[in-house]
């Protein structure tokens, strides 16, 4: 259900110092560095710390990645989404970036998190 979720943080560095150390300590690892974002896992990036301008805010938002089983999957939650008043942060498409194959849409819920369907096996 839960692909991947991520907190903000009001000092990246500082919070990245902190999880680099502790997530070891479990087996864990630094997997992405994409500037903004750090995705830590075993295998893969599953969860993110993120800073910037979101971050510094009294209610931050946070971001949760649910597994869709097909790239036709994540369009119909995003029209769904859509459908139910939710703000659309970004169409349903290939963020090849992140890596080949995924295809993913992002909405912010009614309370203002940002939340995604994502599918790894491209667009198809």
């Amino acid at each position: 259900m839960i692909d991947h979720f991520g907190i903000n943080c009001a000092d990246l560095a500082s919070s990245a110092r902190f999880y680099d150390a502790v997530l070891a300590v479990l087996g864990h690892r630094r997997i992405m560095d994409v500037g903004v974002a750090i995705g830590y896992g075993t295998d893969a990036p599953h969860f993110w710390i993120a800073g910037g301008d979101v971050a510094s805010g009294p209610n931050r938002e946070i971001h949760v990645g649910f597994t869709a089983d097909s790239a036709d999957a994540v369009r119909r939650w995003h029209a769904t989404a859509l459908e139910l008043g939710a703000e659309s942060l970004h169409e349903p498409r290939l963020w090849p970036e992140y890596h080949e194959g995924y295809f993913g849409a992002f909405v912010r819920d009614p309370d203002g998190n940002n939340v995604e369907a994502v599918c790894h096996r491209g667009d198809s």
